[in-house]
């Protein structure tokens, strides 16, 4: 491989394995155990399953997100054109990452990955597996800092930002709660970026539970740990206000341009919106 198609992260001040703590349940980590993966710990799994209780479906959920996700890099690298992508909230590395996609259509994408989970990184380099022609980047960063993100020198080296970009929020905004400023937080990161860039995003809904669903789901997810809120579609569209939604527009991820030789599961099952925008 090229020395320059991929950046190693090279975390400063403390080491990166004194950071993990894994009595606290993070979202990377819980994520992966519903994708039948190793990395994760005690605190994990039973977050993970005191979600599960009231939300039986939901490991079916995460594997229909990575199919989603799959589907829409397809897109934005192919019929869009784009060969640059910001994935933020990466997770745990699995098989369909973002640049093994992209650069299947278009070699020479370059991809910055960003998550705020120590054992990410320290897995940051089966991430980093470019093809020689593209380029990868990951940032031990967080969402609720946009500016570190932005500014941070391996994105500036990995990214071209006065070229299109595809910003990818996918299954990462259900962690912002209201309080902290998930639409100011979305919008300016999009504002950074030109003319012709794209926003891809998935996001839990509430669109298919009565009031006692919610109720009960609400209270799950305070006994998980992990800071969880439920949109419904009217406020996952106002991510998109002013850019140009692409056909389905926003849906079940699972109606989002779906294979057509592939059964999926109903709406409801998944209970996750999708949706894809160009910022004109």
């Amino acid at each position: 491989m090229d020395s320059d198609s991929a950046r190693r992260p090279e975390p400063a001040g403390e080491p990166v394995t004194a950071r993990i703590d894994t009595t606290k349940p993070h979202p990377a980590r819980r994520y992966d155990y519903w994708l039948g993966g190793k990395d994760n710990f005690a605190a994990d799994r039973e977050s993970a399953d005191a979600v599960s209780e009231v939300f039986p479906t939901v490991q079916l959920a995460a594997v229909e997100n990575r199919n989603y996700l799959r589907r829409v890099v397809a897109y934005l690298a192919g019929e869009a054109g784009i060969r640059q992508f910001l994935d933020i909230g990466a997770g745990l590395p699995t098989t369909g990452n973002v640049h093994e996609i992209a650069q299947d259509v278009a070699p020479e994408s370059h991809i910055v990955y960003v998550d705020n989970d120590p054992i990410v990184l320290l897995h940051a380099r089966e991430l980093l597996n470019s093809s020689a022609a593209g380029a990868t980047a990951y940032l031990d960063a967080d969402l609720r800092s946009p500016q570190d993100i932005l500014r941070h020198p391996d994105l500036l080296k990995t990214l071209d930002l006065s070229r299109p970009v595809a910003l990818m929020l996918v299954a990462v905004l259900h962690f912002i709660t209201d309080d902290e400023h998930p639409y100011r937080l979305v919008r300016e990161l999009c504002d950074a970026l030109p003319a012709g860039s794209y926003l891809a995003m998935s996001h839990a809904t509430n669109d298919y539970l009565e009031a006692e669903d919610l109720a009960r789901n609400a209270a799950a997810n305070q006994r998980s740990g992990v800071p969880f809120q439920l949109r419904s579609s009217q406020e996952f569209a106002r991510f998109f206000e002013g850019y140009e939604l692409i056909s389905p527009g926003i849906t079940a991820i699972t109606n989002w341009r779906p294979e057509v030789y592939r059964p999926h599961p109903r709406a409801e099952a998944v209970s996750m919106l999708g949706a894809v925008a160009r910022i004109p």
